[in-house]
């Protein structure tokens, strides 16, 4: 992977150097002439809560921040980020170390600065004016410690292609989103509701100050989304005509121009779409640069269906004689059927297995509400109930999602998971009571308290406490296979009793035995780990690999 990577980053190292439209883009600016660019003041009312005008920045109890913000485009853009400001600039230092830490090399950084601004030379065409407007605004808040990059701005729009870039190059190496909608007879009171989790995972920091915005813009409607600071795209959000979209990666093929991200798209769906009919109307007027599976959930329409997108087609996948919806990482519909790098996706990723599963426990589960959606978010089992081990990608709830969410249109609730991952308590917020009923004389938590879902019990557990154990330990065996460097009985043991029922434990002593020659006990770990469900098909194959180099070498 990292060769791969490299590879693209010197191509683009080189076309950077003819590209005649790298140095426009570069320079490149939105009109904000016709706006009032002043700059916010932030009144601190305490460590967790601030305001400016109208607009307020609060930390809950749950340790989640909500953001209110109105008005244009560099309103929102300049009070979101005036707001943020101390959480902005932390945000993209964990971001950009984590980009540090995977290319080390000051020469490869240099040749990514270089891609980025050839990759990105169009990424200002596609992006439309209003939100080119909303992150100049706040990256008027960023720090200048990266301006080696790019400006502030340009590393503002950078970022809002950071998911559909890494998508593209890594090729869904850590994407394992699942989602879910259920609607008549499958909901418990007959109305849509939606469940999903956003399993995007940088690191546990980047995932610690989780924003729920909500939005009142001038023009569009009112709506909430999950964001992290700096991020004014959408990948989970409802707006109070009870139309919601959220977002799951297919396999996508290396585009060679950034076009409109993701995330950009989805945020012009929430925030200028009634129904299914308009989201559509809106998918397909912009290019997109990687696959992507959009769900959008209607109250009006009282269903869900598929917006599939890629760089040369859609698809709107809408099921029929079914009251329910369910998507992984793999597209569904006619025009991607035959798609060969779709099957490879259904054949080779762990996508299917948990569509599978999904569809088990909505069996399982005759009538859903936001309880039991929560509970099926936070499965960690395989199908048949079996034992996947923690943190498995066969699961729905690997222990790596950014966040959970419900939705439940018609009646404008959402619940939104607070930390860690979706485990901790989902709590539940009234779009209604926010933007309707909302009291500017005091500044409280939005959330509605008595319709919180409690905080998931595994939390409590031994199981729980020996999987974070598990997580240091088996960086430490990364570290020392990389190191080629020797590993004790005593740390595999306690390594492998920390989470004895996952696949990974077995293979990496067993990597550890090979290097060194110890080829009965490489065997050994190897054969054990396939007594386990393993992640994906070619895993397995290179487990069953390395056996018969094996008993080639043992005869």
């Amino acid at each position: 992977m990292k060769n791969r990577i490299s590879f693209f980053l010197f191509i683009g190292f080189l076309l950077s150097l003819v590209s005649c439209g790298t140095s426009k883009s570069m320079h490149h600016k939105p009109e904000i002439s016709g706006y009032n660019s002043e700059k916010p003041v932030v009144k601190k009312i305490s460590d967790s809560v601030f305001t400016s005008g109208k607009n307020s920045l609060l930390k809950n109890k749950q340790g989640l921040w909500e953001l209110y913000t109105e008005g244009d485009p560099l309103e929102i853009g300049l009070n979101t980020g005036a707001l943020t400001d101390s959480l902005l600039k932390k945000q993209q230092q964990i971001f950009f170390s984590k980009i540090t830490d995977l290319i080390p090399s000051n020469f490869e950084q240099k040749m990514l600065r270089h891609f980025l601004k050839w990759y990105n030379r169009k990424l200002y065409l596609n992006v439309p004016e209003e939100y080119q407007t909303e992150i100049f605004g706040v990256s008027e808040y960023t720090s200048h410690e990266f301006d080696n990059i790019a400006s502030k701005y340009q590393r503002g729009l950078y970022l809002h292609a950071a998911h559909d870039i890494g998508h593209a190059l890594q090729d869904l190496a850590l994407v394992g989103c699942s989602s879910f909608a259920a609607w008549n007879e499958k909901s418990e009171d007959g109305s849509l509701i939606l469940g999903r989790n956003f399993d995007f995972y940088v690191n546990d920091a980047f995932a610690e100050n989780k924003i729920i915005a909500f939005i009142n813009p001038k023009e569009g409607h009112k709506f909430m989304m999950i964001t992290w600071p700096g991020m004014v795209g959408a990948v989970s959000g409802m707006n109070q005509e009870g139309l919601t979209i959220t977002i799951n990666a297919s396999k996508s093929k290396i585009p060679l121009i950034a076009k409109t991200p993701i995330s950009i798209l989805t945020r012009e769906i929430l925030q200028h779409a009634a129904t299914i009919d308009e989201a559509v109307a809106i998918a397909k007027k912009r290019k997109v640069f990687v696959s992507e599976s959009i769900m959008v959930g209607s109250a009006n329409d009282n269903k869900a269906v598929l917006i599939e997108v890629s760089p040369k087609k859609m698809d709107v996948f809408d099921v029929s004689n079914s009251n329910e919806l369910i998507c992984s990482n793999h597209f569904q519909g006619d025009a991607f059927k035959n798609d060969k790098r779709n099957q490879a996706q259904i054949a080779n990723s762990h996508s299917e297995y948990r569509f599978e599963r999904m569809q088990e426990l909505l069996s399982e589960n005759p009538k859903i509400n936001p309880e039991i959606a929560s509970e099926i978010l936070r499965n960690k089992n395989g199908l048949k109930n079996i034992p996947l081990g923690y943190g498995s990608e066969k699961a729905l709830n690997q222990l790596i999602a950014h966040h959970g969410i419900i939705f439940k249109p018609k009646e404008k609730l959402v619940w939104v998971s607070a930390n860690p991952y979706q485990l901790g308590e989902f709590v539940c917020y009234d779009l209604d009571a926010v933007f309707n009923n909302r009291k500017t004389n005091t500044l409280v938590s939005f959330q509605i308290e008595n319709l919180n879902i409690a905080k998931d019990p595994f939390l409590k557990t031994t199981a729980y406490e020996n999987y974070k154990k598990f997580r240091i330990e088996d960086h430490k065996i990364d570290a020392l296979l990389k190191k080629k460097e020797s590993i004790s009985a005593a740390f595999i043991q306690n390594y492998q009793s920390l989470n004895p029922d996952y696949w990974v434990v077995y293979y990496k002593p067993g990597l550890y035995f090979y290097q060194i020659k110890d080829f009965n006990q490489a065997k050994l770990n190897f054969e054990k780990a396939l007594t386990k469900e393993i992640t994906t098909a070619p895993e397995k194959e290179k487990i069953e690999k390395y056996l018969k180099k094996i008993k080639r070498k043992l005869q």
